[in-house]
């Protein structure tokens, strides 16, 4: 099989997904919908009156999301820090773009995801898609200065939706069952974005709206009030897969009371109070229960009406024959009754939706205007106690958290506090367009060109203050070099991830055939296309350029350790005389000696990767002695069609995969 240089086809896996559960909808190789409906339970009744969200441009960004890529993502070792111990990303170019590229690798792989979208306030918008040929369209919009989205252009909200719908199509493939998306938005879209994550995850799987106060103090906005409150919508891949969102936990309180069954505590009342607590709103829970003197009680409310009980009647007789019920005596003779606990379990609390000591917009610009030697380097950036809070809430242990609109890296950085302060081992993917400053403002007078700089930059620095703060594990203050980069050799004993890969999106490194059409009598352009063929691997780009996309294509994490190996060829002379009766080398007779560079990928040799010349028989069984899972060979490396096919049956017999580029 031979590598094409393009994403995941998503249409494709989706339509496999269907055929494999749904064979008898396919007909002639097409899908019969009002087949597929009915089994379903679903028939076709002609009523165009249905309730839809629909705007202009939705079926195009749909389409849009499931063309397949042309790009590719090339390291960047010299703006990375650890680049080949971290497991974590940072990734420069157009996000829909990348959300692509990152389906075979990462898909279903996500626990968590958090986005700070543009609000959609009629100020810049770099979102500006083509469906036509999008890595033309990104080429050019990175040379170019930022777009606008008035509200008098008549399509304002239409154009935050197209930009959004597509790319959380995407990222919903990359959450694992349990995983969970944050969305941070004002009420400029709000509305929208409920409406349109409904669709994308299902209602079903809507958690809460979450509040936080973004501001304090200041004039009011529009001459009204004062809006100093924004929103994060969460939504869950799958709610009914278990336990997704993570709970507080409290501290058992003290056992302080006791009975001849042991010690416990008062527990919450089993009368049911507030909405939906009188008889008549659930009579099946208002039944008697036997009392401290063997009388019937029953749930009373205080107002002195019937209620009802807040546990069944099974499970309230065997509280009560258990001894696990207290009872409370009213002054009207009634009781009120409560559990008994006796464990010392530490208890769970579900979070609640207004969030409270998170910080607010002026503590994440004082914040970034700390780590940046008092520059105001980046406009409204989150506060990092925001994203912890999230991160608490939706990701454990060594969970992979993504965040495509990474603006100033708040996440990355509130990625790696959490983890030096829990002992944690999340692992961030960042992605972020690189939009660039305006000149005019104190980024761009600092050095800044384009805002990953800028979210590059923090990561460092954040990091170093991070390492700078467990030295006196170690007590070495070589740990931070003058440029505020770490010295990961020196990291102190337990020190959190606190390096990035960096990657960049580009053009594919494999060629694709120009298949646009020529005149006949251009047939040298033909030619020409054909003999540009030869090789598939661009000139301009490294080895380890085509190793990253090969491992991007073959859904191999881009975290994942590559080691170069050098596999020596021996050409033999066929000469006896080299060794004579005394045993000692005529070096005039020697083989011919070669090596041949490879990669190996993973710490179990999952691929070897090789790109250099000369590739023989000999050649291949050597490789195949490393016992990888797969070889990927270019094909303009083999030294003759001989090997090329000895290299199919060598393989096939040791089973090994074989692919070309």
């Amino acid at each position: 099989m031979k590598l094409d240089g393009l994403s995941m086809d998503l249409e494709k896996a989706n339509m496999e997904k269907l055929r494999s559960v749904f064979p008898e909808c396919f007909s002639e190789n097409k899908l019969d919908i009002d087949k597929l409906l009915s089994l379903c339970g679903e028939y076709i009744d002609n009523d165009f009156e249905k309730y839809k969200f629909e705007w202009h441009g939705k079926a195009e960004s749909l389409r849009l999301a499931q063309k397949r890529s042309t790009g590719t993502l090339r390291p960047c070792p010299e703006e990375s820090v650890n680049f080949d111990t971290t497991q974590n990303l940072y990734i420069e170019g157009d996000n829909l773009e990348v959300l692509k590229l990152l389906q075979t690798s990462y898909y279903r792989k996500v626990k968590m995801i958090y986005i700070d979208p543009p609000y959609n306030t009629g100020n810049d918008f770099v979102y500006e898609d083509d469906f036509a040929d999008p890595m033309a369209r990104y080429k050019e919009v990175t040379q170019q200065t930022t777009k606008s989205n008035p509200e008098t252009m008549g399509r304002y909200h239409t154009n935050w939706l197209n930009m959004m719908y597509p790319r959380l199509r995407l990222a919903a493939n990359l959450l694992r069952d349990d995983g969970v998306i944050f969305i941070s938005i004002d009420d400029n879209e709000v509305t929208n974005l409920r409406k349109l994550c409904d669709e994308v995850f299902g209602e079903e799987n809507f958690v809460g709206t979450f509040t936080w106060q973004s501001k304090k103090g200041g004039g009011s906005d529009n001459n009204t009030v004062v809006r100093d409150q924004e929103y994060v919508l969460c939504y869950g891949k799958s709610i009914i897969s278990g336990d997704f969102f993570n709970r507080i936990i409290l501290e058992a309180e003290p056992l302080d009371c006791e009975d001849e069954h042991g010690q416990f505590r008062r527990g919450r009342e089993l009368n049911k109070w507030g909405s939906n607590s009188r008889r008549e709103d659930r009579p099946t829970m208002f039944f008697p229960i036997p009392g401290p003197n063997g009388e019937d009680v029953y749930p009373i409310r205080n107002d002195g009406t019937e209620g009802c009980w807040r546990w069944g009647k099974e499970n309230m007789l065997s509280a009560v024959k258990n001894g696990d019920v207290e009872f409370s005596l009213r002054d009207d003779g009634t009781y009120i009754v409560y559990e008994k606990i006796r464990t010392t379990e530490p208890r769970l609390k579900p979070y609640r939706t207004m969030l409270e000591n998170v910080g607010a917009t002026a503590d994440g610009s004082k914040l970034i205007k700390a780590i940046f030697d008092d520059l105001k380097i980046f406009d409204f950036p989150k506060p990092i106690d925001l994203i912890k809070k999230l991160l608490e809430m939706g990701s454990s242990d060594n969970d992979i958290i993504l965040d495509f609109f990474s603006g100033s890296a708040t996440t990355a950085h509130a990625v790696m506090q959490l983890n030096a302060e829990d002992g944690g081992s999340r692992k961030f993917i960042c992605v972020q367009f690189p939009e660039l400053c305006d000149e005019k403002s104190e980024a761009y007078k600092a050095g800044y060109r384009n805002i990953c700089e800028i979210g590059k930059e923090r990561i460092r620095r954040a990091g170093a203050k991070i390492i700078s703060n467990k030295e006196q594990v170690t007590g070495n203050s070589e740990t931070i070099g003058e440029d505020k980069t770490v010295n990961c050799n020196l990291l102190p004993v337990n020190s959190p991830d606190v390096g990035f890969k960096v990657f960049k999106l580009d053009t594919s490194n494999i060629k694709l055939w120009d298949g646009t059409p020529v005149a006949e009598e251009d047939i040298q352009i033909m030619l020409d296309r054909m003999n540009d063929m030869i090789d598939s691997i661009k000139n301009d780009r490294t080895d380890m350029d085509v190793v990253y996309e090969i491992m991007l294509k073959m859904g191999v994490p881009l975290t994942y350790p590559v080691k170069k190996v050098i596999v020596n060829k021996e050409q033999l002379t066929g000469n006896s005389e080299m060794i004579d009766k005394n045993k000692t080398v005529n070096c005039n007779l020697l083989p011919v000696i070669s090596t041949v560079t490879c990669y190996s990928v993973g710490e179990d040799n999952l691929l070897m990767i090789c790109l250099d010349a000369g590739i023989t028989t000999e050649t291949i069984e050597q490789l195949a002695d490393y016992a990888p899972a797969k070889i990927v060979i270019a094909e303009s490396c083999f030294a003759d069609v001989s090997a090329m096919r000895n290299a199919h049956y060598v393989l096939r017999d040791r089973k090994i995969e074989l692919k070309l580029v």
